[in-house]
Parts: C-alpha cells; sequence; structure tokens
C-alpha cells in the first residue's frame, strides 16, 4: 500500500515585517506555516525546523541569529529541508555552497523591491548634486548664509557608471537615461554589450567606468568577487567631484577607503544605505560628513515592495511545493540532488 503524501509544511520566524510571506502562504490551505520566534522554546523551534520542507529566511544577516543562518549545520539538522528561499534579492543568510552540496535549492525574489531601490538611488544621486541636506540643516538653524554655497549640478549630459546591471541597475539605467537624458555607462562582466545596450547602458570594462563617471552606483551582489571591489585605488581613479552611491550591500565599497576620499574632497558626496554593520554605530567615522547621506537600508522598504516580496516568496514556495522547478533559482547546479530528495519526501519526481 502506497504510503500517504507528506505534508507541505514551511518554516518562517517572525521578524516584526508585514506584510509578510507566511501571511500569504496561510491563504493555501494545504501548507502548514510554522510561525517561530528567535526567543521561543529550543526543543520547539529545531523541532519545527527538521520537519519542515522551506524555510523563509530574512536576507537581512544582522537581523538573524548566527545558528539560524541557513549553512551546513542547520542543513544537517534538517533532513526534509529541500528550499530555502529569502525575502530579497539577497541571500548573505545562505550558505549557497552547503545548500549545493545537499541538494538544497535556494531561491531569491530578486526584483520584487527593485523599483524602490532604484528610485532610493536616484534620490540620493539627485538630493547629493543638489546639496539638498545641507541646505535643509541649515535653513533650520541659521541665517546669514550665502545661498551660492548650495550651488550643485544639473545631471542632464553627465555620466552615470552601473557597477553591475540586474534588476535594480536597470532601472536606474531607465530612470536616468530615458528621464534625466544622462549617459550611462555600465560593467556587468556576466552580460553582453547588446544585452547591456537592451537595459539602457553602453557596456566597459572597469577601468573605464572608473575614468568615465561622474555618479558611481553599485548595484551587483556581495560575494567574493565582489567585497572591497571599491577601495583606494578605485575612488582614486574616479574624477575629482565625482559621487558614490551604494543601495547593494556592505562591504562592496570600502568604507574605510571613501572616509578618505572624503576627507581629502576628491569624492564631492556620497549616499550609503548599506554597512558592514547595520545600522552603523552612531561614532562611525563616515556619519560625521555633511555630504554623505546615511539610510538604514531601507532603500528597498516601501509599502508596494513589502506586499510584492511577500506575494512572490509566497507563490514561489507553493509553486515548489507542488513540484515545479522555481523561477527564481539561485543554485540550478543543485537540481540533480534536489530531484531524488523531493521524490523520498512526496512521493513523486518534480518537474523542470
Amino acid at each position: 500500500m502506497r504510503a500517504a503524501p507528506a505534508e507541505k509544511k514551511v518554516l518562517w520566524y517572525d521578524d516584526g515585517k508585514r506584510p509578510n510571506v507566511a501571511d500569504e502562504l496561510e491563504k493555501h490551505t494545504d501548507i502548514q506555516v510554522y510561525r517561530l520566534t528567535f526567543e521561543g522554546p529550543q526543543a520547539d523551534n529545531w523541532g519545527a525546523m527538521s520537519a519542515s520542507q522551506v524555510y523563509c529566511i530574512t536576507s537581512a544577516r544582522h537581523e538573524l541569529p548566527e545558528e539560524y543562518k541557513c549553512h551546513g549545520e542547520l542543513i544537517a539538522r534538517c533532513p526534509d529541508l529541500l528550499a530555502v528561499s529569502t525575502t530579497g534579492a539577497g541571500y548573505d543568510t545562505v550558505d549557497v555552497a552547503a545548500c549545493t552540496a545537499a541538494g538544497v535549492l535556494v531561491v531569491n525574489q530578486s526584483g520584487a523591491n527593485a523599483e524602490a531601490v532604484a528610485e532610493h538611488a536616484v534620490g540620493m544621486m539627485l538630493s547629493l548634486t543638489k546639496k539638498i541636506p545641507q541646505t535643509d540643516r541649515s535653513l533650520r538653524r541659521e541665517r546669514g548664509v550665502n545661498r551660492e554655497v548650495f550651488k550643485g549640478w544639473n545631471a542632464r549630459s553627465r555620466t552615470l557608471g552601473l557597477v553591475g546591471i540586474g534588476n535594480v541597475g536597470r532601472r536606474v539605467a531607465r530612470i536616468c537615461g530615458r528621464g534625466l537624458e544622462m549617459r550611462v555607462i555600465a560593467c556587468d562582466p556576466y552580460l553582453s554589450a547588446e544585452e547591456i545596450a537592451a537595459r539602457g547602458a553602453i557596456k566597459v570594462d572597469f577601468a573605464t567606468l572608473l575614468a568615465e563617471s561622474n555618479f558611481l552606483s553599485v548595484h551587483c551582489p556581495l560575494n567574493d568577487e565582489t567585497s572591497g571591489m571599491i577601495g583606494s585605488a578605485e575612488l582614486a581613479a574616479l574624477a575629482a567631484g565625482s559621487y558614490v552611491i551604494t543601495t547593494a550591500r556592505g562591504g562592496i565599497v570600502d568604507e574605510g577607503a571613501l572616509q578618505a576620499a572624503l576627507q581629502s574632497g576628491h569624492i564631492a558626496g556620497a549616499g550609503l544605505d548599506v554597512w558592514v554593520q547595520e545600522p552603523p554605530p552612531l561614532d562611525h567615522p563616515l556619519l560625521k560628513f555633511e555630504n554623505l547621506i546615511a539610510t538604514y537600508h531601507t532603500a528597498g522598504v516601501t509599502y508596494d515592495s513589502r506586499t510584492a516580496m511577500a506575494e512572490w516568496n509566497a507563490e514561489q514556495v507553493a509553486g515548489i511545493l507542488r513540484g515545479e522547478r522555481p523561477p527564481r533559482l539561485v543554485n540550478p547546479e543543485a537540481w540533480e540532488l534536489y530531484v531524488p530528495r523531493f521524490e523520498r519526501v512526496f512521493g513523486y519526481r518534480p518537474g523542470g
């Protein structure tokens, strides 16, 4: 007699975000959702985790205790874990190599908050060049200031350099190229010149990007290849008076090098939504600069993007549990090992 199919079980730690993937998944009557808290009894947490097939995990590494990040030790304790789904585009909280080796799929919600992040990056860029934060602070606290000291630049005809032109980068290119009539160039080694042109930019190498950019905006993931890639030498290669904006991940732009470049005046201003430590300590040296806009990794945090991320996440997870190949698969090389594991749990082979 054939055994009954396994119950579909999904795990989520309540991080206080609303709406969220658990709210959306509970609309699926065939899926059991475990809503846990990090402060809950360890035995209960691990009991639910070991029984679940999907772990919906935050993308924000500073919000997640080390023991609940998806690394090899956690995977070993969860024999039925088939997939890990992050809340956003990032997957800093997941050891992708360990998942791949274990036949566990890693999926993200890349693109769900891209419009919000792109708008934030452009907002920082325009605020910096128009000196809006400095003008606002001055107008609130003093009089007798010559307004000429707040003189900025027009964006039109200036060059925007994009480090990466994926979901966010292509939207920044669209806004700046079509809307502001800027020249947009991009360095992305994984895309052809034709693909980059279709996304609204001119493909250049990294050295050319630095040499020709009036604004440098970072839109690539943090990994071994990109960690610290914008350091002292790269900032020095930018023209004097350039601006640096990063809404990607902390650690891509070297914070110490940026501090020195701002201190010397070589860099005219910077916008940072992401930090090595989030939030940065109140005495962080970069927070002392009047020409730096600092935000709480909130570029992607809007009512619209929160809704989209929750819906996309739930739809993708429900599809995985129906045996579908997910559309935003980070590690496709895990599929071969994943298929027999899925079949063991649910009794049939997944599609795709």
